[in-house]
C-alpha cells in the first residue's frame, strides 16, 4: 500500500470512531481488556482440555481414564460457564477502544455473529445433556451413555471459537474492508462470509489447552489427596499425566506460536522479532521448564501454583497479542486509540472498580470457599457459622449494589 492509500484508510477509521468519546483514560480499558482476556482464554482452554479428557475417558476401557473423564466433565461444565461470563468483559473493552474495527468486522460477517450465539447455546446444551444422562450413574468406571453429545459439544465449541478468531482477525485488515463489502463492485449485504483467519494462530490458542489442562490435573491430585477416602494410586497417575501434558503441550504450543509469528501479515512489520513477539513464545516454553524443575515429588505448594502459573503465561501471551494489534493499527495505519476524546465519568469508573473488587470479590470468595470445602469433605458438607456469615454478607452487598443502581438511575431520570 502506498502513502495515499494508507491515509485514506486512516481517515476512514477516524470517521467511524464514536464522537461521544470514552468515560476514562484509554490505557485503563486496554489494561482491563488484556487482563480479562487472559482470564477468559484460561477458562476456554480449561473447558477444551477437560472436555477432551471426558471424550477420551468415554471411549477408553481403562478405569482410571473413565474416572478422570467423569471428574474433568465437572470442571468442563463449570469452565464453559465462567468462560462465557468472563468473556463479556474483554469484548466490551474492545468495543470501547476499537469500535471502528470491531463493529465493522461484525457487520461484514453479521450472519456468523448471530450464528455464534445459537451455536454456543447448542454446544452448551449438548454438554449438559451428556452430563445429566450420566449423572445418576454412581459407578464412574462404566462406559457412559450418549457419547455423541460430548463430541458434538466440543465440535461446536471449536466452531464458535473459530468465528471469534475470524472476527478479531478481520479487525486487523481495514485496508480490505471496502473490498469485502463491495466485491467486484457489487455490495454484499448478506454478512455470510468469514473474511480473515490465520490457522496457525487459531491452532496455537487451542493447543494451549494441553498445558493448561495439565496444570489442572496436577492441582486436582493435590486437592483430592487430603481426603480420607483418597485413592492415591489413581491421583498420582492423574498428576503424572498432568506433568507430561504441561511439558509436551508447552512445546507443541511454542512451535505453533512460532508458526503464527512467521505467517503474520505484512502490516505487522517486524513484530515477530520484537521483544513482545519473542516474549510470548518464551513464556510458553518457560511453563515447560517450570514444570520440569518445580513439579518434582510431592511439590505441594507448586501443585497449587500450577494453574496460577498457567494464568501468568496466558497474561504474557495476551499482552503480546495486544501489542501486535496495536502495532498493526497504530504503526501501519496510524490509528491511535490513545488520542480518543475523554469525557470523564468518575461515577461509572469508580462503580466498575468497586463492583469488581467488592461485589465480585465477596461473592466469588463465598463460592470458592464452598467449592473448596465441598471438594475436600467426604459425604455431605455442612458450612460452618463463618462460611454462612460470608454468604450473608455477599447477599447484602449485592442487595445494596442493586439499591444504589436503581436510586442513581431514578435520580438521573428525574433530573
Amino acid at each position: 500500500m502506498d502513502a495515499q492509500q494508507i491515509a485514506q484508510v486512516t481517515e476512514m477509521m477516524y470517521a467511524l470512531r464514536n464522537p461521544a468519546g470514552i468515560p476514562t483514560y484509554p490505557i485503563i480499558f486496554i489494561g482491563l481488556g488484556v487482563l480479562t482476556f487472559a482470564l477468559h482464554i484460561l477458562f476456554v482452554q480449561l473447558m477444551l482440555g477437560t472436555s477432551a479428557i471426558a471424550i477420551f475417558g468415554a471411549f477408553n476401557n481403562n478405569s482410571y481414564w473413565r474416572r478422570l473423564g467423569s471428574a474433568m466433565l465437572e470442571i468442563s461444565k463449570v469452565s464453559v460457564s465462567v468462560a462465557i461470563v468472563v468473556g463479556v468483559a474483554p469484548l466490551l473493552f474492545v468495543q470501547v477502544i476499537y469500535d471502528p474495527h470491531w463493529y465493522t468486522s461484525n457487520v461484514l460477517s453479521a450472519f456468523w455473529v448471530i450464528a455464534f450465539i445459537v451455536i454456543l447455546i447448542l454446544a452448551y446444551w449438548a454438554m449438559y445433556y451428556f452430563y445429566f444422562v450420566n449423572s445418576k450413574n454412581k459407578d464412574k468406571t462404566v462406559q457412559p451413555k450418549a457419547r455423541w453429545s460430548i463430541l458434538l459439544s466440543i465440535a461446536l465449541m471449536l466452531v464458535v471459537g473459530f468465528i471469534m478468531h475470524s472476527l478479531t482477525s478481520a479487525m486487523l485488515h481495514p485496508e480490505q474492508w471496502k473490498e469485502w463489502f463491495v466485491p467486484n463492485g457489487v455490495a454484499d449485504y448478506s454478512g455470510s462470509k468469514l473474511h480473515a483467519y490465520n490457522l496457525w494462530r487459531f491452532a496455537f490458542f487451542i493447543s494451549m489447552a494441553i498445558p493448561v489442562t495439565g496444570a489442572m490435573l496436577v492441582t486436582y491430585r493435590r486437592f483430592k489427596s487430603v481426603r480420607e477416602d483418597a485413592d492415591h494410586a489413581y491421583l498420582n497417575w492423574a498428576s503424572e499425566v498432568g506433568k507430561k501434558w504441561i511439558k509436551v503441550g508447552s512445546v507443541i504450543s511454542a512451535v505453533l506460536y512460532v508458526a503464527w509469528m512467521m505467517t503474520l501479515p505484512e502490516t505487522a512489520g517486524n513484530f515477530a522479532t520484537s521483544f513482545w513477539g519473542i516474549a510470548g513464545g518464551v513464556a510458553v516454553i518457560a511453563f515447560a521448564l517450570w514444570a520440569q524443575i518445580r513439579l518434582q515429588g510431592e511439590a505441594k505448594l507448586c501443585s497449587y501454583m500450577a494453574l496460577p502459573m498457567a494464568l501468568v503465561i496466558g497474561l504474557v501471551v495476551a499482552i503480546s497479542r495486544e501489542m501486535l494489534r496495536y502495532g498493526i493499527i497504530n504503526d501501519t495505519f496510524h490509528y491511535d486509540f490513545m488520542d480518543y476524546k475523554i469525557v470523564m465519568d468518575w461515577y461509572s469508573t469508580g462503580l466498575f472498580f468497586l463492583t469488581f473488587a467488592i461485589v465480585g470479590g465477596s461473592v466469588l470468595s463465598y463460592f470458592l470457599t464452598i467449592a473448596w470445602k465441598t471438594g475436600q469433605t467426604v459425604g455431605v458438607y455442612t458450612p460452618s457459622p463463618l462460611v454462612n456469615k460470608m454468604g450473608t454478607i455477599a447477599i447484602w452487598i449485592v442487595a445494596l449494589w442493586l439499591v444504589q443502581f436503581f436510586v442513581v438511575g431514578f435520580y438521573i431520570w428525574a433530573k
